[in-house]
């Protein structure tokens, strides 16, 4: 369902688009007939989208999959662009290679230095295959264990930012030591001194997804999905048919809410109906004030509390 509505509503906007910049194209001295019937066309559009994303009120698990997991909502880039001042972007595991599906570096949030890194998608299909849809290799996972190492020795509180199907599943991962880069970033991330905040923006699955979210606090966008693998691959292993795939949804608990609930999400950020791509200046509003006071929390714990915080954490789930 949520698909369909999201269609008519991408075509309203770009609906809405054209009337505007037909108005602006009018003589603004004489205005006439035509811009009077714009302005009503426009408003009966606007009308018209609005009820449709009332329909987004009550999404099923499968919807939040599919809004999670769409091209438009705000990514990695966005988020550093519009939450940190004199962000310096790191390259490199500084052992064998550059993975573009892991982007990160050091940052000023208000003020305070921070390691921030995350998951990278691209919108285009070039951009995507450069970061292989957001999928990790080991060199990914190594050059964030180097981060986490480097914010650690400097006193620097790290945020993540979580939007993956999952690990890369190829050939050349597995022989680069895909499994153990995983588990070493799972250790690493649950002994760091300092205060680890990760936040769900879209699809967080597998442990490509836990290995940059062992955190002392895991936020989540509205739409966003965390699970032990995605809706297809529980499919796949349990039902051994892919076309349960609405079933498998509403089995796995994976939304914002349900994760919350669980006591396994500490906080859900609130987005506009249809999805953050909608709003995204409120979602990073929102989204800044929960980091700040999360941040604010745990600076007030010490390094041996930070860790037995986080083992807490994990234990309980």
């Amino acid at each position: 369902m949520v698909d369909k509505i999201l269609d008519q509503t991408a075509k309203i906007d770009k609906k809405i688009e054209a009337l505007k910049n037909e108005q602006e194209s009018l003589n603004g001295i004489t205005v006439d007939d035509k811009y009077y019937e714009n302005e009503e066309e426009i408003e009966h559009l606007k009308k018209l989208r609005s009820d449709l994303l009332e329909q987004c009120r009550d999404l099923t698990p499968e919807d939040h999959v599919h809004i999670a997991r769409l091209a438009d909502r705000p990514h990695i880039t966005d988020f550093i662009d519009a939450l940190f001042t004199d962000f310096f972007e790191q390259r490199g595991d500084h052992l064998c290679d550059e993975d573009a599906a892991i982007y990160g570096g050091i940052a000023l949030f208000h003020k305070i230095p921070v390691t921030v890194l995350g998951h990278r998608k691209g919108r285009t299909v070039e951009e995507n295959v450069a970061c292989r849809f957001g999928m990790p290799s080991p060199e990914g996972y190594r050059k964030a264990m180097r981060m986490f190492k480097e914010a650690e020795k400097f006193h620097r509180p790290i945020i993540t930012f979580i939007d993956t199907p999952g690990a890369y599943p190829g050939m050349e991962a597995e022989a680069h030591g895909q499994g153990e880069a995983i588990a070493r970033s799972l250790a690493m991330m649950s002994h760091l001194t300092v205060p680890v905040i990760s936040v769900v923006t879209g699809e967080g699955n597998s442990g490509g997804a836990l290995a940059l979210s062992v955190a002392n606090r895991l936020l989540m966008l509205k739409y966003a999905v965390y699970s032990v693998l995605s809706p297809e691959g529980f499919c796949s292993i349990l039902f051994k048919d892919t076309s349960r795939k609405t079933e498998a949804c509403s089995l796995m608990h994976l939304t914002a809410d349900d994760l919350y609930q669980n006591k396994m999400a500490d906080e859900v950020i609130d987005e506009p109906l249809g999805g953050a791509s909608f709003d995204p200046v409120t979602v990073y509003d929102a989204l800044d004030t929960a980091i700040y006071k999360n941040l604010k929390e745990l600076e007030k714990m010490s390094a041996s509390q930070l860790v037995a915080d986080r083992h807490r954490k994990f234990r309980r789930i």
